[in-house]
């Protein structure tokens, strides 16, 4: 290695990342950290479109560069302009970063779940991101990254929420497939597994007796910020995770321990 001593080791400067589920939670710290790195930074968004373009303001204000695209993911089509928004903004995309997805915050024991149930989860969280990481496999040049975001249910599953816990788990299954077929590309593919993170979409689950259940599980004793995914997921990015393919990095506190 001959980097200076002063050479920056998270510099992303002439990067460009593209963030799904950016206008809240994960995806907006993701995206903030990504920035302060130097990356130019897109986010996807499906209905908050004052949030993103907050964002998108905030980053640009600070010197950034970013922009946001509202679309439903789950349409092949709508994926696939996605990519063709970057493209034609900044040329083209390093770093994909699958964030979005919906988790039914009722508890639906699978026997009593509606085909519609889990039919739309398949939809939101599956399906989007085979579209969208079909399209990152086509476009990202050599040495790009992609990172999904699965969940640690994916390994424990979880009980009442079946259909979110089988799609975490194909992610992983597609990340371990794919960092093969894309490893003579130098195209590095991974995941980072969250455990309970405090954000708005599990607000609901953690009302009370919710939240002292949830702690009781994580060593560490407190859950989760946005932030501490979002690093994760930007380390995967950057340099540093040059030789780190196909793995599934979990973020939750010590809650769970794969043997």
């Amino acid at each position: 290695m001959d980097e200076r001593l002063t050479d920056p080791v998270l510099d992303l400067r002439g990067r460009t990342a593209l963030v799904t589920g950016g206008s809240r939670g994960v995806g907006r710290a993701t995206a903030l950290l990504l920035a302060q790195a130097g990356a130019r930074v897109a986010v996807a968004y499906r209905s908050r479109t004052s949030e993103a373009e907050e964002l998108v303001s905030h980053i640009r204000a600070r010197g950034g560069m970013a922009l946001a695209h509202q679309a439903d993911l789950a349409l092949e089509e709508e994926a696939t302009r996605l990519f063709q928004v970057v493209d034609d903004a900044w040329g083209e995309v390093d770093f994909f970063i699958g964030n979005h997805g919906i988790w039914p915050a009722e508890d639906v024991p699978l026997a009593q779940m509606s085909t519609r149930q889990w039919r739309e989860t398949m939809r939101v969280n599956l399906d989007s991101l085979f579209f969208l990481t079909r399209e990152a496999a086509r476009r990202l040049p050599d040495g790009g990254r992609i990172v999904l975001v699965s969940s640690t249910a994916a390994q424990r599953g979880e009980s009442g929420h079946g259909d979110y816990a089988a799609t975490k788990g194909a992610l992983v299954s597609l990340v371990k497939g794919l960092a093969v077929e894309l490893a003579p590309r130098d195209i590095t593919v991974n995941a980072v597994a969250p455990g309970w993170v405090d954000t708005e979409m599990v607000a609901s689950a953690l009302d009370g007796p919710g939240r002292t259940r949830a702690l009781q599980g994580i060593p560490l004793g407190r859950l989760a910020s946005p932030e501490d995914v979002a690093g994760p997921i930007t380390f995967l990015c950057s340099k540093l995770a040059r030789h780190i393919t196909g793995e599934i990095l979990n973020v939750n506190g010590g809650a769970v321990r794969p043997g």
